[in-house]
């Protein structure tokens, strides 16, 4: 059947071929006009499939709360105008080095995100946020365009949970259990924009990004939509671990410092979330042993090794002590949640890697033996 069908299709390209062009040329010509059609198609089949999920967000939301709705608000649209006559405003950081640390209010507008949770506001204020719709045509980037549809649903999600702890509103959040793929896809994107904006970020940083961030970090701390997203998206989480640990290592500017510690600041909020810390312990005790026994086999060798990576290895070292100082203060936290393999890969042979490194590279040293330290009395309680 399919060499009758090329058979037939030879015969017609030959029949309507037009004088003066060869069977060749026609071919070309036909197949050229076929592909653009095909990206036509594709175009518009993106904008549909973008306007299907904007309509399943809608509807979801509306089956968890049926009395939700969007309203525009023209003191929300009044500050988009702000943010984009005014993008500077959550910072007024020089953009030379960015080794300068003397005014840390410029490392701490991500540090907005690490209390977010925690401001609970009253309910007035809430149910004035509700209302606010941020319009899809924001002035930004193309970056945090692609952020815009994700930050909206899981912002509206967010105060649903928040009003309905107050008595506002009645939701039923099982309802993100029968449409699990609207939620997880709004994650999915919401990973996916941070991934690429962390991968070349700009500073200052915009409020829009410290906003998706903020909300990112509310939605795995919260005790019920926790649930909901880490049953189905653990993976692409942990993925999104990896990824910025990645990002750390293998950044190469010259001015890097100022984006290490924002992505180190994301990577260090993500620990507030149990289950997420756990793996992201696994994770950073793989990646310092590695480059441990790495720096060990160049040493040895009198080799020379990778100064940049060494400076990048700090970050991952000043995370991993931080979450399992928290880990062994937090008396529910149990530390053999942790990898027990990846923990025994990483003491085997710790003191000798110590002993032989501490001469050369004292500081590194320190961080592998205070990790150890964490490692065996979270053990021992």
């Amino acid at each position: 059947y399919l060499k009758i069908s090329k058979l037939a299709l030879a015969f017609a390209i030959i029949r309507s071929k037009p004088p003066g062009k060869s069977c060749k040329e026609y071919t070309e010509h036909l197949a050229k006009t076929v592909s653009e059609q095909d990206f036509g198609w594709k175009s518009k089949v993106e904008v549909l499939e973008a306007e299907v999920l904007r309509l399943r967000k809608e509807l979801l939301l509306s089956k968890v709360c049926p009395r939700f709705c969007l309203k525009n608000d023209a003191s929300a649209e009044t500050l988009l105008d702000q943010e984009c006559t005014n993008p500077m405003s959550y910072s007024s950081q020089l953009e030379d080095s960015g080794c300068d640390v003397s005014n840390d209010y410029a490392f701490d507008s991500l540090g907005i995100a690490s209390d977010f949770y925690q401001s609970e506001q009253n309910v007035s204020t809430s149910k004035h946020w509700l209302e606010r719709f941020l319009p899809l045509n924001l002035c930004s980037t193309s970056k945090e365009e692609s952020l815009t549809a994700p930050v909206q649903f899981l912002q509206h999600l967010l105060e649903i949970k928040k009003l309905s702890e107050g008595g506002i509103l009645q939701a039923d959040f099982t309802e993100l259990e029968k449409d699990s793929f609207t939620l997880c896809n709004s994650v999915s994107q919401l990973l996916d924009g941070l991934t690429i904006f962390y991968n070349s970020p700009k500073f200052p940083l915009s409020s829009f990004i410290t906003e998706a961030v903020c909300v990112l970090i509310s939605l795995i701390t919260d005790t019920k939509l926790s649930n909901h997203v880490l049953k189905r998206c653990f993976k692409k989480l942990e993925e999104f671990q990896k990824n910025l640990i990645q990002i750390i290592l293998r950044n190469s500017n010259v001015n890097r410092f100022q984006a290490l510690h924002a992505v180190s600041h994301t990577l260090g909020l993500l620990g507030r979330n149990n289950i997420l810390r756990n793996s992201l312990v696994s994770l950073l005790l793989s990646e310092v042993r590695q480059f441990a026994e790495q720096l060990l086999q160049a040493h040895q060798i009198q080799a020379m090794y990778d100064i940049t990576q060494y400076e990048n290895i700090f970050p991952l070292c000043m995370i991993l002590e931080q979450l399992l100082q928290n880990g062994t203060e937090a008396s529910n936290i149990s530390s053999t949640e942790y990898d027990e393999e990846e923990k025994t890969r990483f003491l085997k042979n710790l003191d000798q890697i110590i002993l032989y490194l501490s001469d050369e590279f004292p500081l590194f040293s320190l961080y592998l033996w205070r990790t150890s330290v964490l490692l065996n009395s979270a053990q021992i309680q």
